[in-house]
């Protein structure tokens, strides 16, 4: 999910992952990897990390060609202004991850069906279409439920706790360093050398994707996709 220095309040924010857990559990493999996701928190640690590597399909068309960082945080920053309906959803975001490949891996891990997506919470869908749409899909992941999509960093060795451009950052709004804990998630544009950070982010506190700039005493860690330098 995504949201704020301030973006929501806290208990917006967890009101909303609530809805979205519950989303998921009604209709939602930490495979390799894209806040929250819509789906049941329960399952996230059910698949183990050799599976999961295994699960994550390589990205076509692509070879071994990555992008820069520059160039995912283009893509990610022309998004900004996209803004969720009035239900919380019906973003190009949405839309993608439920006809997307990913959604039937994840529906079956944890039940549900594709149409649940389309309203549910989508900062981990925005920043999964990113990587499906710079060809970073393979080294950003996929997944809406930011918990699963952090341990999939963690499970393959690429997680750790210094901002770096393009990173994939990891919010929990109570300062929790649990990985359990993440309610969002976004990318890095800078570290601004003052306690905050400037981020890109899809499902804000204004149901949008925004530029934020947001304390990193809010973040449980980061990912690191492997870019091209």
């Amino acid at each position: 999910m995504a949201k704020n220095l301030l973006s929501r309040t806290p208990k917006i924010h967890i009101a909303r992952a609530l809805l979205g857990a519950a989303i998921a559990a009604s209709a939602f493999a930490a495979l390799p990897a894209q806040a929250d996701s819509p789906v049941g928190a329960a399952a996230a640690g059910a698949v183990p990390a050799a599976v999961a590597a295994k699960q994550q399909p390589p990205v076509e068309g692509t070879g071994d060609v990555k992008p820069t960082a520059a160039q995912v945080l283009t893509l990610a920053k022309q998004q900004i202004g996209t803004t969720e309906n009035s239900l919380g959803g019906g973003t190009k975001f949405q839309k993608w991850y439920m006809n997307s490949q990913r959604a039937a891996e994840t529906i079956a891990r944890d039940g549900g069906n594709r149409q649940a997506y389309l309203n549910a919470a989508w900062c981990a869908m925005f920043v999964s279409w990113v990587g499906e749409n710079t060809g970073a899909r393979s080294t950003i992941g996929w997944d809406a439920y930011t918990v699963t999509h952090a341990k999939w960093f963690k499970d393959n060795a690429r997680w750790g706790v210094e901002p770096k451009e393009g990173s994939v950052v990891f919010f929990a709004w109570n300062g929790s360093k649990s990985l359990t804990s993440i309610e969002h998630v976004g990318f890095v544009v800078k570290d601004n050398g003052d306690g905050t950070l400037t981020t890109v982010e899809g499902n804000t506190g204004n149901g949008k994707v925004e530029e934020r700039v947001r304390p990193k005493s809010q973040v449980v860690g980061y990912g690191y996709p492997e870019y091209r330098a």
